[in-house]
């Protein structure tokens, strides 16, 4: 009984060291070295200054100025279009978002971009609905 308890302890003992030693990755050839294989992680969060790392942020930081300028430039356009607009309207002409419940007399329909305006002497007109009533806000 004490032989074979003996015995066991030098079988661990001898087993445990050899089962370190042991290259257990998958992708490894059969068999036992005494280094790894050295593998390097490359962009990981934990590296700030990797250049994976550095290649991200700056894409980001370009994307992100480069969406700004486009947004920036659309809202230029857009109140420019609207100035031009403001200056075309005839003189005594309702503000741009008045609501009014009837059309003046000698509206003609007109459709741009796929949308039903009413042309009353070259101020537009568009049909919406405050609650359950039909008005007709100043575009």
């Amino acid at each position: 009984m004490r032989t074979t308890r003996i015995l066991k302890a030098i079988i661990v003992t001898a087993a445990l060291p050899l089962l370190y030693l042991a290259d257990g990755a998958p992708d490894a050839l059969p068999g036992m070295s005494l280094i790894r294989e050295a593998q390097a992680i490359v962009g990981a969060p934990a590296t700030p200054v990797s250049v994976a790392g550095v290649a991200r942020r700056t894409t980001r930081r370009v994307v992100v100025a480069e969406s700004t300028a486009v947004a920036a430039t659309s809202q230029q356009q857009a109140a420019t279009a609207q100035q031009q607009a403001a200056a075309a309207r005839p003189a005594g002409a309702p503000a741009v978002g008045t609501v009014v419940n009837a059309l003046p007399a000698g509206c003609k329909p007109e459709a741009h971009n796929g949308v039903e305006y009413q042309n009353c002497g070259g101020v537009f007109y568009r049909a919406a609905f405050q609650g359950n009533n039909l008005v007709y806000v100043v575009q």
